[in-house]
Protein backbone atom coordinates (compact mmCIF):
# COMPACT_ATOMS: atom_id res chain seq x y z
CA UNK A 1 0.00 0.00 0.00
CA UNK A 2 1.14 3.24 -0.66
CA UNK A 3 1.36 6.17 1.72
CA UNK A 4 1.79 9.92 1.55
CA UNK A 5 3.51 11.60 4.56
CA UNK A 6 4.50 14.86 4.82
CA UNK A 7 8.21 15.64 7.20
CA UNK A 8 10.61 18.40 8.04
CA UNK A 9 13.30 18.42 5.28
CA UNK A 10 16.67 18.10 6.43
CA UNK A 11 20.62 18.22 5.19
CA UNK A 12 19.97 14.17 3.65
CA UNK A 13 17.33 15.81 1.39
CA UNK A 14 19.53 17.66 -0.39
CA UNK A 15 19.93 16.23 -3.92
CA UNK A 16 16.50 14.95 -4.16
CA UNK A 17 14.86 18.60 -3.51
CA UNK A 18 18.06 20.10 -6.11
CA UNK A 19 17.01 17.61 -8.57
CA UNK A 20 13.33 18.34 -8.48
CA UNK A 21 14.01 21.96 -8.31
CA UNK A 22 15.76 21.63 -11.10
CA UNK A 23 13.24 19.90 -13.30
CA UNK A 24 10.32 22.15 -12.51
CA UNK A 25 12.25 24.99 -13.45
CA UNK A 26 13.21 23.30 -16.76
CA UNK A 27 9.54 22.59 -17.19
CA UNK A 28 7.86 26.11 -16.21
CA UNK A 29 11.15 28.66 -16.63
CA UNK A 30 11.94 27.94 -20.37
CA UNK A 31 11.60 31.12 -22.09
CA UNK A 32 12.44 33.29 -19.24
CA UNK A 33 15.85 31.56 -18.22
CA UNK A 34 18.35 30.78 -20.65
CA UNK A 35 18.20 27.37 -22.55
CA UNK A 36 22.28 27.17 -21.75
CA UNK A 37 21.43 27.65 -17.69
CA UNK A 38 18.64 25.11 -17.53
CA UNK A 39 20.46 22.31 -19.85
CA UNK A 40 23.57 23.33 -18.40
CA UNK A 41 24.50 23.65 -14.87
CA UNK A 42 20.66 24.28 -13.50
CA UNK A 43 21.40 20.84 -11.31
CA UNK A 44 24.77 21.98 -9.75
CA UNK A 45 23.22 25.47 -8.77
CA UNK A 46 20.37 23.90 -7.00
CA UNK A 47 22.01 21.55 -5.16
CA UNK A 48 24.17 24.11 -3.57
CA UNK A 49 21.23 26.24 -2.74
CA UNK A 50 19.53 23.13 -1.20
CA UNK A 51 22.45 21.84 0.20
CA UNK A 52 23.02 24.96 2.33
CA UNK A 53 19.43 25.88 3.05
CA UNK A 54 18.93 22.63 4.44
CA UNK A 55 21.87 22.07 6.34
CA UNK A 56 21.22 25.45 8.66
CA UNK A 57 17.89 26.16 7.98
CA UNK A 58 17.49 29.57 10.12
CA UNK A 59 14.06 31.34 10.29
CA UNK A 60 13.04 28.43 7.75
CA UNK A 61 11.41 25.78 7.14
CA UNK A 62 11.30 22.85 4.50
CA UNK A 63 8.46 20.36 4.50
CA UNK A 64 8.75 17.59 1.81
CA UNK A 65 5.86 15.22 0.76
CA UNK A 66 6.89 11.77 0.14
CA UNK A 67 4.89 8.34 -1.44
CA UNK A 68 6.71 5.74 0.59
CA UNK A 69 10.25 6.69 0.44
CA UNK A 70 10.24 9.01 -2.90
CA UNK A 71 9.86 12.74 -3.25
CA UNK A 72 6.65 13.91 -4.13
CA UNK A 73 7.15 17.68 -3.65
CA UNK A 74 8.27 20.46 -1.19
CA UNK A 75 7.55 24.00 0.15
CA UNK A 76 10.25 26.41 1.30
CA UNK A 77 9.57 28.97 3.91
CA UNK A 78 11.61 31.81 4.90
CA UNK A 79 9.54 33.06 7.89
CA UNK A 80 9.02 36.98 8.47
CA UNK A 81 11.09 37.97 5.22
CA UNK A 82 9.30 41.08 5.20
CA UNK A 83 7.95 44.01 6.78
CA UNK A 84 4.87 44.47 5.03
CA UNK A 85 4.17 41.14 3.28
CA UNK A 86 5.28 38.77 6.03
CA UNK A 87 6.55 35.20 5.63
CA UNK A 88 7.47 34.14 1.82
CA UNK A 89 7.13 30.86 0.31
CA UNK A 90 10.20 30.72 -0.87
CA UNK A 91 9.12 27.57 -3.02
CA UNK A 92 6.70 25.52 -4.22
CA UNK A 93 7.26 21.96 -6.25
CA UNK A 94 5.40 18.72 -7.15
CA UNK A 95 6.86 16.02 -9.13
CA UNK A 96 5.33 16.65 -12.62
CA UNK A 97 3.47 13.23 -12.61
CA UNK A 98 1.80 14.37 -9.22
CA UNK A 99 0.53 18.03 -9.95
CA UNK A 100 -3.24 18.47 -10.06
CA UNK A 101 -3.47 15.86 -7.38
CA UNK A 102 -4.00 18.18 -4.24
CA UNK A 103 -0.30 17.75 -3.64
CA UNK A 104 0.75 21.42 -3.78
CA UNK A 105 -2.32 22.25 -1.84
CA UNK A 106 -1.61 20.49 0.94
CA UNK A 107 2.12 21.87 0.86
CA UNK A 108 1.10 25.00 0.43
CA UNK A 109 -1.55 24.74 3.71
CA UNK A 110 1.15 23.39 5.33
CA UNK A 111 3.19 26.43 4.98
CA UNK A 112 0.88 28.55 6.19
CA UNK A 113 0.12 26.36 9.05
CA UNK A 114 4.08 26.83 9.93
CA UNK A 115 3.39 30.49 9.33
CA UNK A 116 0.38 30.80 11.55
CA UNK A 117 2.63 28.83 14.17
CA UNK A 118 6.42 30.66 14.41
CA UNK A 119 6.11 33.90 12.15
CA UNK A 120 5.43 37.04 13.81
CA UNK A 121 2.83 38.27 11.55
CA UNK A 122 -0.02 36.13 9.72
CA UNK A 123 0.95 36.96 6.14
CA UNK A 124 2.52 35.28 3.37
CA UNK A 125 3.72 35.70 0.16
CA UNK A 126 5.42 34.08 -3.11
CA UNK A 127 6.52 35.20 -6.42
CA UNK A 128 5.78 33.54 -9.59
CA UNK A 129 6.71 34.16 -12.92
CA UNK A 130 4.37 36.14 -15.01
CA UNK A 131 4.95 33.30 -17.78
CA UNK A 132 3.34 31.00 -15.49
CA UNK A 133 0.21 31.25 -16.27
CA UNK A 134 -0.54 28.05 -14.70
CA UNK A 135 0.83 28.17 -11.48
CA UNK A 136 -0.97 31.49 -10.67
CA UNK A 137 -4.26 30.22 -11.41
CA UNK A 138 -3.74 27.91 -9.08
CA UNK A 139 -2.81 30.60 -5.93
CA UNK A 140 -5.83 32.89 -7.03
CA UNK A 141 -7.74 29.43 -6.71
CA UNK A 142 -6.52 29.01 -2.74
CA UNK A 143 -6.82 32.56 -2.33
CA UNK A 144 -4.27 34.35 -2.79
CA UNK A 145 -4.00 38.03 -4.95
CA UNK A 146 -1.81 39.08 -6.93
CA UNK A 147 -0.55 42.41 -5.68
CA UNK A 148 2.59 43.60 -7.25
CA UNK A 149 4.79 43.31 -10.60
CA UNK A 150 8.68 43.13 -10.60
CA UNK A 151 11.75 42.24 -12.40
CA UNK A 152 13.28 38.66 -11.80
CA UNK A 153 16.69 38.80 -10.19
CA UNK A 154 19.30 36.24 -11.69
CA UNK A 155 19.81 33.11 -10.56
CA UNK A 156 22.99 32.84 -9.04
CA UNK A 157 23.30 37.02 -9.89
CA UNK A 158 24.22 35.50 -12.95
CA UNK A 159 22.67 38.34 -15.53
CA UNK A 160 23.37 35.40 -18.05
CA UNK A 161 21.43 32.81 -16.80
CA UNK A 162 18.28 34.99 -17.90
CA UNK A 163 16.47 35.22 -21.14
CA UNK A 164 16.13 39.32 -21.33
CA UNK A 165 13.89 41.06 -18.85
CA UNK A 166 11.42 38.55 -17.45
CA UNK A 167 9.10 39.82 -14.62
CA UNK A 168 7.43 38.05 -11.86
CA UNK A 169 4.45 38.49 -9.66
CA UNK A 170 3.91 38.66 -6.28
CA UNK A 171 0.84 36.80 -4.60
CA UNK A 172 -0.11 37.29 -0.77
CA UNK A 173 -2.62 36.50 1.19
CA UNK A 174 -3.22 38.61 4.23
CA UNK A 175 -3.87 35.86 6.58
CA UNK A 176 -2.00 32.79 6.59
CA UNK A 177 -4.77 30.76 8.34
CA UNK A 178 -6.64 31.35 5.25
CA UNK A 179 -5.58 29.81 2.27
CA UNK A 180 -8.53 27.57 1.26
CA UNK A 181 -10.20 26.26 -2.30
CA UNK A 182 -12.36 29.62 -3.83
CA UNK A 183 -13.91 27.41 -6.54
CA UNK A 184 -13.15 23.76 -8.15
CA UNK A 185 -10.08 24.05 -10.50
Amino acid sequence: MTSLRFRVGGADDAAKVALLHADSWRRHYRGAYADSFLDGDVVADRRSVWSSRLAAPGDSLTVVAEYDTELAGFVHVVFDADERWGSLVDNLHVVHGRQRTGMGAALLTRAAEAVTERAAGPSMYLWVLEQNTQAQRFYRALGGTCVEKAAVSAPGGVPSRLNGSPHMLRVAWPDASLPAPRAAH
